[in-house]
């Protein structure tokens, strides 16, 4: 998670938090396209494929 930009960890710890993607671009104050970017983004940056996976590799990392 050392790769991700500001935007892109923040975008991981709101999903691993349960929050969906209309609830992160709110607290963001961003677009839903935006925030679905950057989840797609760090999906592939993280090569994980699923909200599951992200929320796993959070929590193994106590980042939630």
């Amino acid at each position: 998670h050392e790769r991700l930009s500001d935007r892109e960890f923040d975008v991981l710890r709101g999903i691993a938090s349960g929050k969906t993607v209309s609830e992160i671009a709110e607290e963001m104050k961003l677009s839903v396209k935006t925030v679905s970017t950057y989840r797609t983004r760090l999906l592939e940056k993280m090569q994980l494929t699923s909200n599951a996976e992200i929320t796993r590799y959070a929590l193994d990392n106590g980042l939630v």
